[in-house]
């Protein structure tokens, strides 16, 4: 485990210690920042759709036209 591995978990054990009202307020304030809610946004639709069947780049290219 790397020191941003082990910050991180550490960080992940004391959220998950919050109660859900702080743990909120938390996520709350991440959303604020631009910066974090259009990651979080990213990996929401990456986690979403990791079931997904992948396909090579160029055939989606063709399909669309490009």
């Amino acid at each position: 485990m790397t020191s941003d591995q082990a910050v991180a978990a550490v960080f992940i054990t004391a959220f998950n210690a919050l109660p859900d009202r702080e743990q909120r307020e938390v996520l709350a304030n991440f959303l604020k920042m631009r910066k974090w809610r259009n990651d979080l946004v990213d990996i929401a639709i990456a986690q979403s759709r990791s079931q997904e069947k992948s396909r090579p780049f160029k055939d989606f290219l063709a399909e669309s036209g490009r």
